[in-house]
């Protein structure tokens, strides 16, 4: 994978570019800020595909991610790289600067960290792909945890369901035994 995989990033604050990072030319940038615009703001990832690049963002909690990338690339590393930034966002700016930051202000000391994740993931597909691998296994296994939690929760119900019956029945039981030794 040459190093035109991927091409621009940003991290934005509602439809507000923070830092944006690319080395190339084009009009990828306008366009990933068209789509921006079009966003829906519920914490979710999107793929848009456009003139053989795809368009990916996440969206989490007010912030958008986004990164450019060639189509052949797939999705795995671009989603990669998104949460890569956003992780080490949130460490650096999470409830401080960034809430209030203003337009393109952070693209000096924020724009090098894009460049290092889009070289990292870049240089290590490999990496990427086991480190995708195991968040899907880790996902798979909590929605399997997240099953059986909510099958041990309806059991417990009726459980306690039964042991009222038998509560009730017990005591009327004891009611008419008492009843009937008279």
């Amino acid at each position: 994978m040459g190093q035109q995989s991927l091409i621009y990033a940003f991290v934005a604050r509602g439809t507000v570019i923070l830092a944006e990072y690319t080395e190339f030319t084009g009009n990828f940038s306008t366009i990933a800020s068209q789509c921006l615009m079009k966003l829906p703001a519920s914490n979710n990832k999107f793929t848009y595909n456009c003139d053989g690049h795809t368009f990916n963002y996440l969206v989490e909690d007010g912030f958008t991610y986004c990164v450019v990338a060639v189509e052949s690339v797939g999705r795995q590393i671009p989603i990669a790289f998104l949460d890569r930034v956003k992780d080490d966002f949130t460490k650096r700016y999470g409830g401080g600067k960034a809430a209030s930051a203003a337009a393109n202000s952070l693209s000096r000391e924020f724009g090098s960290k894009l460049k290092e994740h889009m070289q990292y993931c870049v240089d290590h597909p490999e990496e990427i792909s086991k480190i995708a691998k195991v968040k899907a296994q880790v996902s798979e296994v909590k929605g399997v945890m997240m099953e059986n939690i909510e099958r041990f929760l309806t059991v417990g119900r009726k459980l306690n369901c039964l042991l009222t019956r038998l509560k009730i029945c017990a005591h009327r039981l004891k009611i008419s035994g008492s009843k009937e030794r008279r």
